[in-house]
C-alpha cells in the first residue's frame, strides 16, 4: 500500500498513474534534481565550513543562480531545472500560478504518511517533475530560520535581499521545490 501511494502522482489538471507516466520523465527528473541539489549543497557546505555564514550567504547571492544555469547547460535539449518557493529570497525563484498549486499540494500533504516524494505534471508536450524541498537540517535554519539574533546576517540580508521572505522557517517546513521541465 505504501508503494502504491508513492507511485500515484498528484497533478494539477491530470493525474498520472505509474502505468501512464513515461519512465524517462521520472528518471530525468530524479537525476537532474539530484544533480542540482548536490552541486548547490556541496558548494554551500564548503563555503560555510571554509569561510563562515556570511560568506555562505554571499555565495548564495552570487553563485546559486549561476550554478543552476551551469546544471542546465549540461542537460539534453528540452530539459531545464530551477528552484521555486512561495516565500522567495530571490525573485527569480518565484513560482508561476500553476507551480503555486503544486507547492500548495505539497504543503497540504506535509507531515502525512502519503507525502509525495515528487509530483509530475503534464501540460501539452511538457512534463514538470517537482521535488519538494523540506527543511531537514539545522544548518538550513541558519539563513532560513529566525535570523533576527544574528546582526551581521540580518544586515547582509537587508542589503542584498531587501524584499526577503525566506526566513522564519522551522524544522520540517516546506521550503519550496526543485522543478525539472522536460519537453517531449
Amino acid at each position: 500500500m505504501k508503494n502504491l501511494a508513492l507511485i500515484t502522482l498528484l497533478v494539477g489538471s491530470l493525474t498520472l498513474s505509474a502505468q501512464d507516466k513515461p519512465l524517462d520523465v521520472l528518471h530525468t527528473g530524479e537525476k537532474v534534481s539530484k544533480e542540482l541539489l548536490k552541486k548547490l549543497s556541496s558548494n554551500l557546505k564548503h563555503e560555510l565550513k571554509t569561510n563562515g555564514l556570511i560568506a555562505a550567504a554571499d555565495f548564495c547571492n552570487e553563485k546559486a543562480y549561476t550554478l543552476t544555469q551551469d546544471v542546465n547547460l549540461h542537460q539534453v535539449n528540452g530539459v531545464s531545472v530551477k528552484r521555486i518557493s512561495t516565500k522567495v529570497r530571490n525573485p527569480i525563484n518565484a513560482p508561476s500560478e500553476d507551480e503555486k498549486l503544486i507547492l500548495q499540494k505539497f504543503q497540504d500533504k506535509l507531515g502525512q504518511k502519503d507525502f509525495p516524494a515528487y509530483i509530475i505534471d503534464k501540460t501539452g508536450d511538457t512534463y514538470k517533475y517537482y521535488k519538494p524541498l523540506v527543511i531537514k537540517k539545522d544548518v538550513c535554519l541558519k539563513c532560513h530560520g529566525d535570523i533576527s539574533k544574528n546582526e551581521k546576517l540580518t544586515k547582509f540580508m537587508n542589503e542584498h535581499y531587501p524584499d526577503d521572505k525566506a526566513t522564519g522557517y522551522k524544522m520540517n517546513d516546506l521550503r519550496g521545490a526543485v522543478v525539472v521541465e522536460i519537453k517531449q
